[in-house]
């Protein structure tokens, strides 16, 4: 073979597709790309469009090297919307610009379902009406004439990152309709926007006023905004390696994969390590999603302000992936009607949702509870006007929650996740104005009712229950007795710590059913989602050999050590991350050199032999 032909053979391995060697922030072969894109970048950075062209290309080969072929979906929704959002900008008339709105909305979901619900849907439409329809990929049957591939037509995969790209088209038509502004110019500026690579395939999802206006701009940067940029490249990498991969390889997957085989003390703690590793995880890729952004001069917004450190649900979800949270807000919650009516799309919803759960549950209880909690909620909307306000916002914002966890995943878990997020939220609204005695006597008359309950019949949720219901009433109790006392000392700090400590427990609590439904082949997710929720709830509620506690905590304890660091930083005050943070950027150069060399060498003795790809990746 010619030296010619050996270096044509490998610019083609380099350039073709390799699943099993993705283009991902933790592998050394993104690092070489971005090396390279950046050579380019400083060559051209002040020829907008011709720099707008070529990160628009790289995020295209980006896509390509994590998914293949899914790259022409991403073209395609390119074309659709730039084509689509012009249309909305120049229709002269309101009619003309609610069709072509709409029409943007419904290709963008429409691919979105076919390639994320295709089997939840499927399974549900067999249940209803007892039939035995099989999924069929048109996609790759259409591909394979089109290309001559033979990629398996009785499968459908979930390209990697299509709710977030997705979304991002959305709000761009949507924000061009509402006049928030005008439609990109050229295509190419449009495809940059949308498929800009740090950000592409887990987010945040960016809005398009916020990205838009700074693909015009001309590329500077400072010295420190270099040095922040790097910063938040090894605080992502740090997050990922250190705590979130570590934690999984060496603990929180084994139990997850059969929680039978470990006692309910060590799924108790891969539940609270996974809160953890699910946020280290996370956080980890926005922020070296934010510093390989501002590298090349794009500032993408904050994805996560420390959420446990939330004393409430509702405000967990202002801190947690807020990019999500505010998309739902404006363009889900606030157009069913928010806080101020019901809307066509409320009642839409709702009927959908409940008919769905009664007519797919196989519990009898499950659907006389959800037919008897409308019932009362319709009758008390309809005869209260006073109460018609309170009821229609929780609604709404039940709903949103609901299509919120459903948007993590097609598995019946992720609408049980979300729905637990929801009733903490709506709880806690009703919570917050009741008085200290009207709490302990609630708290205390549940915990009886629990307990009452738990010796007639005894099962795994009910111990959980009774210990939940208890440790608030506890609270409650030391809190309106404190109130009555003369003690002189601030007891608000303390306070606040406490509904930290019950918010983080509430959180992780409900990511029993994130977790187990996260990983799995659509073609059982439900059913294997389940089984692994109701596992670990059944050791979590059995009674525990507390004689083996000091056992495993030595067997576990650099996993146990790692965890409590992790956590303490998190809950560091901000003060003091700012701190480090600014003292980093006025580090001399050499001083910022030193600290890169030595915390690559502290992530290289974390890193696994196993590929850990991040968990938002699947979403």
């Amino acid at each position: 073979m010619s030296f010619l032909q050996e270096v044509l053979d490998y610019l083609i391995r380099l350039f073709s597709y390799n699943e099993k060697n993705p283009l991902i922030f933790t592998q050394f072969n993104f690092w070489a790309f971005f090396a390279l894109v950046m050579v380019v970048f400083s060559m051209i950075h002040n020829r907008r469009l011709m720099r707008n062209t070529f990160l628009f290309f790289a995020s295209l080969f980006f896509y390509y090297q994590t998914s293949g072929i899914f790259v022409l979906i991403l073209i395609f929704a390119t074309f659709s919307d730039f084509f689509l959002g012009k249309a909305i900008y120049n229709s002269t008339t309101q009619l003309k610009r609610k069709i072509f709105v709409y029409t943007s909305v419904i290709i963008n979901l429409s691919v979105l379902f076919y390639f994320k619900y295709a089997y939840f849907f499927t399974d549900a439409y067999n249940k209803i009406f007892d039939t035995k329809h099989h999924v069929f990929n048109h996609f790759a049957h259409w591909t394979n004439g089109f290309f001559n591939t033979e990629f398996a037509v009785d499968k459908i995969m979930l390209p990697i990152g299509i709710s977030f790209f997705t979304f991002q088209s959305i709000s761009y038509s949507l924000e061009v309709y509402r006049g928030k502004i005008k439609p990109v110019s050229h295509i190419l500026d449009f495809g940059f926007y949308v498929s800009f690579f740090p950000q592409l395939v887990a987010g945040p999802i960016v809005r398009a006023n916020e990205f838009v206006p700074q693909i015009y701009k001309k590329y500077f940067i400072s010295k420190k905004t270099f040095g922040l940029a790097v910063f938040w490249i090894l605080n992502g990498l740090a997050k990922k390696l250190i705590l979130g991969d570590y934690l999984a390889v060496n603990f929180i997957d084994r139990v997850f994969e059969n929680p039978l085989l470990y006692s309910g003390f060590e799924n108790v703690m891969a539940l609270f390590g996974y809160s953890l590793q699910v946020y280290a995880d996370f956080s980890g890729y926005t922020d070296i999603a934010i510093g390989v952004a501002l590298l090349m001069g794009f500032r993408l917004p904050v994805n996560f302000n420390s959420p446990y450190k939330a004393t409430n649900p509702g405000e967990f979800w202002k801190r947690w992936h807020i990019s999500l949270s505010t998309w739902l807000k404006d363009y889900l919650y606030i157009p069913l009607g928010g806080n101020r009516k019901a809307t066509f799309g409320t009642f839409l919803w709702t009927s959908v949702i409940a008919l769905m759960v009664i007519l797919l549950t196989e519990n009898i209880w499950v659907k006389a509870s959800v037919i008897l909690m409308l019932t009362l909620l319709f009758l008390l909307w309809y005869l209260s006007p006073k109460a018609r306000q309170n009821i229609t916002t929780n609604i709404n914002l039940m709903v949103t929650m609901l299509l919120g966890g459903i948007w993590h995943g097609a598995s019946w878990n992720f609408m049980i996740w979300g729905g637990l997020n929801g009733s903490g939220i709506v709880v806690y609204k009703y919570w917050k104005k009741m008085s200290a005695l009207t709490k302990i006597g609630l708290t205390f008359g549940l915990f009886a009712i629990f307990l009452t309950w738990l010796n007639i019949s005894p099962s795994p949720l009910l111990h959980i229950g009774t210990y939940w219901i208890g440790f608030i009433a506890l609270g409650e109790i030391i809190e309106w007795g404190y109130s009555k006392s003369d003690f002189s000392f601030d007891f608000s700090w303390a306070k606040r710590a406490w509904a930290i400590l019950l918010t983080f427990i509430f959180i992780t609590f409900t990511r029993i059913f994130f977790r187990a439904g996260s990983n799995l082949d659509p073609v059982e997710s439900n059913r294997a989602a389940w089984e692994t929720a109701s596992n670990i709830v059944r050791q979590m509620g059995s009674k525990w050999n507390t004689a083996i506690i000091d056992d495993i905590l030595m067997q576990y304890k650099y996993v146990f050590i790692i965890f409590v660091l992790g956590m303490i930083i998190h809950w560091l005050p901000v003060k003091i991350k700012k701190w480090y943070r600014i003292n980093f950027l006025l580090f001399p150069r050499y001083v910022q050199l030193l600290v890169v060399i030595f915390s690559i060498f502290v992530m290289y003795q974390f890193v696994t032999a196993d590929l850990q790809t991040f968990i938002y990746f699947q979403f």
